[in-house]
């Protein structure tokens, strides 16, 4: 039977993040830097508003878009925190984590034959709902640019049938950052053309030096810009599966929908530690941040030390290095240095054809294990020469 399956369906491929980590799974004794996996524990005041929620028996379906006092927080948040201003009411739904608030924005504004425009390298989440949807990703190398999807970059893709661009800042793979600067002027070429932008913004606390900017602030913008968030990284809930679009009304009354008929409305017991989560703990992401920060500084230094050079990263917590000097593969460079190192990094091909020649290693673990790999991936340098 599985002849009749939906074609598009048979045609996607698994992430190659998560193969490498069901990979990694089989060697016991593996370091493993793959997975974007905040290693704090959710903050012990959310999840004591998660067991209150249960105790006080509120399990049943709450308002499709969510409840209204978290989009009430919600949308205080982003607006004390980016400047971002939208009606609770008919701007802000409650979803599934970040990764159904793609999948709903998507569904709402792509169809046979848009394209989406993609900086590569990119998270490899979208192609496929892109694909799903009927639509075309139109992949924009962004390596001479420094991993920023820049105006000049942007403007040769974009044609009558673009229907979006997607803007993941900071970025997963890179850690890279658009600054407002950067932002106005793919602002001031987007202005006027029937082009959505779908702004990707899960690693918005998470920033180094720099303030988290949103496209979706600057003049004109909002109208034409969803702005896709969650706590999975700022609060460390990745289980949790709480997330938020941010969207014009005459654009979100659709959005709610697809979302209406994908999954009815986000956990409820979820909703309660996320209003605790956007209220009490407006700051928890703070002393995650600085620990990051200095996880960051550890790493960039000790793979410049290495000869692994790598743009410093102003957010998330990744940071991709080249590994082209080897003449090896990406996936070949990761599979030898797990056989002989026992230590798992990302190959940069599972974030499209931008990414070979790269690896992605990702710090959300502590120094100890940091230290003991980036051990590990010098004797693994020193030996390939």
């Amino acid at each position: 039977m599985e002849h009749l399956v939906n074609a598009a369906v048979q045609n996607i491929q698994i992430s190659g993040i998560r193969k490498i980590s069901n990979l990694v799974a089989t060697y016991k004794d593996a370091i493993t830097l793959t997975i974007g996996q905040p290693d704090f524990p959710t903050p012990g005041h959310i999840v004591e508003a998660g067991k209150q929620a249960l105790d006080r028996n509120k399990t049943v379906y709450t308002p499709n878009a969510g409840l209204p006092e978290l989009r009430r927080a919600a949308s205080a948040f982003v607006e004390r925190k980016y400047g971002l201003v939208y009606d609770p009411e008919q701007e802000v739904i409650v979803t599934a984590g970040a990764s159904q608030a793609l999948d709903i924005t998507l569904r709402t504004i792509i169809g046979p034959g848009s394209e989406v425009v993609l900086p590569g390298p990119i998270y490899p989440g979208y192609e496929p709902i892109v694909r799903l949807c009927g639509g075309t990703p139109v992949y924009v190398d962004t390596r001479s640019k420094g991993f920023k999807l820049t105006a000049e970059l942007l403007k040769p893709a974009l044609t009558e049938r673009t229907r979006a661009i997607v803007l993941c800042y900071p970025s997963n793979p890179t850690g890279r950052v658009m600054d407002e600067a950067e932002l106005a002027a793919v602002a001031d070429l987007l202005r006027g053309r029937p082009i959505f932008v779908i702004s990707d913004e899960i690693y918005s606390e998470l920033t180094y030096g720099v303030p988290h900017r949103s496209i979706a602030a600057l003049p004109g913008m909002k109208e034409r810009t969803i702005v896709i968030n969650g706590l999975s990284k700022s609060h460390s809930m990745t289980g949790w599966r709480i997330g938020f679009t941010f969207a014009d009304a005459a654009i979100s009354k659709h959005m709610l929908k697809v979302h209406q008929y994908n999954v009815t409305c986000a956990s409820s017991i979820s909703q309660y530690a996320a209003l605790e989560a956007l209220t009490a703990g407006f700051d928890d992401a703070l002393p995650m941040k600085r620990e990051y920060e200095a996880r960051r500084d550890f790493v960039h230094a000790r793979l410049q030390r290495i000869g692994l050079e790598a743009d410093k990263p102003e957010g998330a917590f990744y940071l991709f290095p080249s590994i082209g000097r080897f003449g090896l593969t990406s996936m070949d460079f990761t599979m030898r240095l797990l056989e002989e190192e026992r230590v798992a990094v990302v190959p940069g091909d599972a974030f499209g054809e931008y990414g070979e020649g790269y690896v992605r290693i990702s710090y959300a673990y502590s120094m100890d294990v940091l230290e003991r790999a980036l051990d590990k991936l010098e004797t693994f340098v020193s030996r390939l020469g």
